[in-house]
């Protein structure tokens, strides 16, 4: 798998992977969430191609006290080959270069099985209660 920076081109087929993954939620506009990644940090935006399709996708997001890590999917055919692994190495090596000193990531609860993998790369689990509350909806 070749990683490279997300490009224009590649919205649609994007967006086709995170819905492969169930990623693709009414309250998240795909549309939305690239615009507006691509209007605030588009370098941390990565896609991985192999055999010209896109095959997985991460979002990288740094606030300068904690980095964060969003959309990252891979094709379901593509899984157990190590590109999650390989996209969560680039994106620590990235955050730890710009001197990012904790990486954390928010899994939806009913999203079980990516916890499993989370696990196999080092993560654990944080004794913290997330809450959200949405500025603009999407809907």
């Amino acid at each position: 798998m070749k990683i490279r920076p997300y490009s224009d081109q590649d919205q649609q087929a994007v967006i086709e992977l995170w819905r492969s993954c169930d990623l693709v939620k009414p309250w998240n506009d795909p549309l939305k969430d690239i615009a507006r990644k691509l209007s605030i940090d588009p370098h941390r935006f990565l896609v991985g191609e192999q055999d010209d399709q896109i095959v997985a996708s991460i979002m990288i997001g740094f606030d300068g006290h904690r980095g964060w890590i969003n959309y990252l999917a891979v094709l379901p055919t593509h899984r157990r080959r190590g590109y999650g692994g390989r996209l969560m190495a680039l994106a620590e090596s990235m955050l730890e270069k710009d001197g990012c000193p904790k990486l954390n990531l928010q899994i939806r609860t009913c999203n079980r099985d990516v916890v499993d993998f989370y696990r196999s790369v080092g993560y654990l689990e944080d004794q913290v209660v997330s809450l959200g509350k949405r500025l603009i909806t999407d809907e």
